[in-house]
């Protein structure tokens, strides 16, 4: 006859589980209170202060919101900043969209995935450094190919005109591949019966498209758009490799500007204060998107 359990063996067990998954879970949790939700709460205190690193924080409640309101460069940094989101994500999502049905129409091969990725392999510094040498005016081989066409030479970073959306199609180079992979993702959930029955019904390849896979990628075309907004207004070192907010702060994106006042000019209490604004910023955007694309619903099943 098989012995019997006591009854307080299952409990234990579940206690020893438990024990075991926080021992995993540790490591992870204490880097993110160290090294996000402290510097977080930590630079919220300090947007309500006057501090220097030279001398004690000094209490001044709303001063620091009330000088970026009446901030001139905090406006203008803010648009260039608005320009360089709405070309990357407009450019981005599009070509993203459009290599990901490409991929999934016409090859599965994890050779195509794997280039199709490989610019998301390169850091963001790299990419503006090799970028800016093809794109140099006087010798930049892009610039020898636009001489060779028969049109005049372009200062890609050094024109006000071209800089943002040079380093805007910069990191759309980089990134493309990746939300194409995302995009390429949530397309494999579609099963292939809705294709079918939409050809039966006499349906073109640009009406499936639009009628088909588009309301069907709703939930993970949101997703991509919550992430590649709130990576956008966080733009910093492409934008440091190559124009350092040149010309005539042509491309001085928020974030160039709030490390040049706290690392610069040392006013971590002004710095602060624009990046907590630009947090709730970023946290109003998500929260819109997420429900005005009901990105928590999808149109399957």
């Amino acid at each position: 006859m098989a012995a019997v359990k006591p009854a307080s063996a299952a409990p234990n067990r579940r206690r020893g589980d438990t024990r075991v998954a926080l021992a995993f879970v540790a490591p992870a949790m204490l880097g993110y209170l160290v090294f996000l939700v402290w510097p977080t709460l930590r630079g919220v205190y300090l947007s309500f202060t006057s501090f220097d690193l030279l001398s004690e924080e000094k209490w001044t409640g709303l001063g620091n919101y009330r000088r970026l309101l009446n901030d001139p460069v905090f406006w203008d940094s803010l648009g260039v900043t608005l320009q360089y989101v709405v070309i990357n994500i407009g450019v981005q999502t599009v070509a993203a969209l459009l290599i990901a049905v490409l991929m999934h129409r016409l090859t599965r091969s994890t050779v195509v995935r794997g280039i199709v990725l490989a610019p998301y392999l390169v850091s963001n510094v790299v990419a503006g450094i090799v970028w800016l040498w093809i794109l140099d005016t006087q010798l930049g081989v892009g610039n020898e190919v636009i001489e060779w066409l028969g049109f005049d030479r372009i200062a890609f970073f050094g024109d006000a005109s071209w800089a943002i959306p040079t380093i805007a199609l910069v990191n759309v180079w980089r990134h493309v591949g990746y939300t194409a992979l995302l995009i390429f993702a949530g397309l494999q959930s579609i099963s292939p019966t809705v294709y079918e029955a939409g050809r039966v019904d006499g349906a073109s390849e640009w009406r499936m498209f639009r009628s088909i896979t588009v309301p069907l990628l709703r939930p993970v075309l949101s997703l991509v758009l919550i992430i590649t907004v709130v990576g956008s207004f966080q733009v910093f070192d492409t934008v440091s490799v190559t124009t350092d907010g040149k010309p005539a702060n042509a491309t001085n994106v928020l974030q160039l500007y709030v490390y040049d006042l706290a690392f610069d000019r040392l006013q971590f209490g002004y710095a602060s204060a624009i990046s907590v604004a630009l947090m709730l910023v970023l946290t109003v955007i998500t929260v819109m998107q997420y429900r005005l694309m009901r990105a928590g619903r999808s149109d399957l099943g």
